[in-house]
C-alpha cells in the first residue's frame, strides 16, 4: 500500500533540494528520519516534516506499521517563481528570480523476506 505527501511552494530552489532528497531516496523510514536530523541543509527540517506527516497518514488511514515502512519515490517539481528586482548602475534594474519547489514523498512497506514477488 504506496502512502503519499506533499509539500507545495517551498522558498528552496529545486536544485538545493534535490541534493537533500537524493540522500534518503530508498532507505528505510527511521534511517531517513535519522540522516535528515543531523543534516544542516535548509531543506533538511522540510523534508523531516513531510516524512513524519507520511509516516502519520500511513499509521492512521492505512493501519500501516511505521517500522517497517521505506521511501519508495521522493521527488522535487519546480513551482512557481517569484519576480523580484534588483537595482543596477545608471539606473537600470536587473531581475532575479526567486524559485520555489515542489516536494512529493511516496512510502510503501517492506517486502517480506520470502515473499513470492509479483
Amino acid at each position: 500500500m504506496e502512502v503519499r505527501a506533499m509539500v507545495r511552494e517551498v522558498r528552496v530552489s529545486p536544485q538545493k533540494a534535490r541534493m537533500v532528497i537524493d540522500v534518503i531516496r530508498g532507505k528505510p523510514l527511521r534511517d531517513a528520519l535519522a540522516v535528515l536530523q543531523v543534516l544542516p541543509q535548509k531543506t533538511a527540517p522540510i523534508a523531516l516534516k513531510l516524512l513524519r506527516s507520511a509516516a502519520a497518514n500511513a499509521e492512521h488511514n492505512y493501519d500501516l506499521d511505521p517500522d517497517r515502512l521505506y521511501v519508495k519515490r521522493i521527488y522535487v517539481d519546480e513551482g512557481p517563481r517569484y519576480k523580484r528586482w534588483q537595482p543596477h548602475a545608471r539606473g537600470r534594474v536587473g531581475r532575479k528570480w526567486r524559485r520555489t519547489s515542489h516536494i512529493t514523498v511516496i512510502l510503501d512497506e517492506l517486502p517480506e523476506k520470502g515473499a513470492p514477488r509479483g
